[in-house]
């Protein structure tokens, strides 16, 4: 039998050292190094009982790698996920999905292994029991016969089963549930979490098997266990949204096989997450009347084109600093903006409150929505209505002018496509097809010139 060996380890960002020190020096966080075991046994690795390969490899020409058939791709039923991954599952690609407590990560993925279709998918849960995921996917499918369900912890005893079963996806409910026979350390510990992650890492690339695996995070938002753990996977999926709001986003933070930018946007339903394929209709607000304060942005997420609504709430301050609040946008771009009205259009801003909201609980940090949200300002400042049939997509530069930003048919290309009859755009933009587009385009060059084009 092996001596066995321990060492101390940040549980914040995983570094390793061989004695416990105040301060880590790696992310400067104080009495966070904690003692662990890390002996390894000499003996086979549980996912080389399922690849039966052995993990040594030999150097090889660029000319002499065998590309096969290229990347191959497993598409599901969910095209939001799709989207998000680039336009599929990679075949052999780790896959990590973090969020909040609650907010549906078991349900997505679940969702995902239940739907109609013939991909075999094993899904191994440490935190359910069989009859809760039998309640809850009895739930979104009844008619199931594709999805296996393996409640177990032990990494060997589940890569025995994958072994005997040969699914052709794997889901991981929870990476911080898991323990190897080759740390002796309990589960939820760095050393667990980064060695398990490991052995699922080198069985989806030797099997081409892809694995998704949910992880928790911290209390800062960022997913739970060593920074390590993110640089492994190939993709990081962040699942965002509030409770008090029946919509989820999904987010690539990290994609080694697509765009990063790109989100997908589900409503939570009884029966599951409902894929919301237009997402600009549930940003904007259904009103009768014409409100001050409020403009619609055209902004880009990816390659995705999406509207969306800019509140604003100009006051005079009842104390003497002003107050700035932003939800869902930068307060220090929302500084500068107004910094610019006050600075280069004369407008006094400096003694009254400005709140701004972005609605449908998303975050947006786009550019191009600084002529929305400097529009929304002077509308709640003079308190006139910009008309709900107008919509803005620009950015605002330091000395007062409309500058143009990327993809800009896109983006008059949705605001058509919702009924809007017009959209102020900056007088610099380039390679714009006036011709094809059914909807007024209205080219500006200084905040003043949106300024006289609404309010007179």
């Amino acid at each position: 039998m092996s001596k066995v060996k321990s060492g101390f380890f940040c549980q914040n960002c995983g570094a390793q050292s061989a004695k416990w020190i105040g301060k880590c020096p790696e992310c400067g966080e104080w009495n966070t190094y904690a003692e662990e075991i890390i002996s390894k046994p000499e003996k086979k690795e549980a996912w080389e009982t399922v690849s039966g390969k052995t993990s040594e490899s030999k150097p090889k020409l660029v000319s002499e790698i065998n590309q096969g058939s290229g990347e191959q791709r497993i598409i599901t039923n969910d095209n939001e996920l799709n989207r998000v991954l680039g336009g599929g599952i990679v075949k052999g690609s780790l896959i990590l999905l973090g969020g909040e407590p609650g907010i549906g990560k078991s349900t997505l993925l679940l969702q995902l292994a239940v739907a109609p279709g013939k991909l075999k998918t094993l899904y191994i849960s440490g935190e359910e029991s069989e009859q809760q995921l039998k309640m809850r996917a009895t739930r979104i499918n009844e008619n199931n016969t594709s999805c296996y369900i393996l409640t177990e912890t032990n990494t060997s005893k589940i890569f025995s089963q994958i072994g005997a079963l040969q699914p052709e996806l794997v889901i991981v409910d929870s990476i911080q549930t898991l323990s190897t026979d080759m740390i002796d350390s309990s589960p939820g510990s760095i050393s667990q979490i980064r060695e398990c992650a490991s052995e699922f890492l080198r069985f989806a690339k030797e099997t081409s098997t892809p694995v998704f695996l949910i992880g928790h995070i911290t209390k800062d938002g960022n997913i739970a266990g060593p920074k390590v753990l993110e640089h492994m996977v190939d993709t990081v999926l962040q699942f965002e949204g509030d409770r008090n709001h029946v919509y989820r986003i999904v987010r690539a933070v990290k994609n080694r096989f697509g765009s990063t930018p790109e989100l997908g946007i589900y409503e939570m339903q009884a029966n599951g997450l409902r894929e919301v394929s237009n997402p600009s209709e549930i940003l904007l607000s259904q009103r009768d009347d014409n409100l001050s304060g409020i403009s619609i942005a055209a902004t880009m997420e990816g390659l995705r084109s999406l509207l969306i609504e800019i509140q604003a709430l100009v006051s005079t301050a009842a104390y003497g600093t002003p107050q700035r609040s932003t939800t869902g946008f930068d307060s220090r771009r929302l500084n500068m903006l107004l910094a610019v009205l006050e600075k280069r259009c004369g407008f006094r801003l400096g003694t009254k409150d400005v709140f701004l909201n972005v609605t449908g609980g998303i975050k947006v940090d786009d550019p191009a929505t600084d002529l929305a949200v400097i529009c929304a300002v002077l509308s709640s400042n003079e308190d006139i209505a910009i008309p709900g049939n107008v919509c803005f997509a620009a950015e605002v530069g330091l000395s007062g002018e409309i500058r143009p930003v990327t993809r800009i048919d896109a983006r008059i290309a949705e605001a058509e496509k919702l009924g809007l009859e017009k959209i102020f755009i900056s007088a610099y933009s380039k390679g714009i097809d006036t011709k094809k587009h059914n909807i007024e385009i209205v080219k500006v060059k200084k905040v003043e010139d949106v300024f006289s084009a609404l309010f007179g």
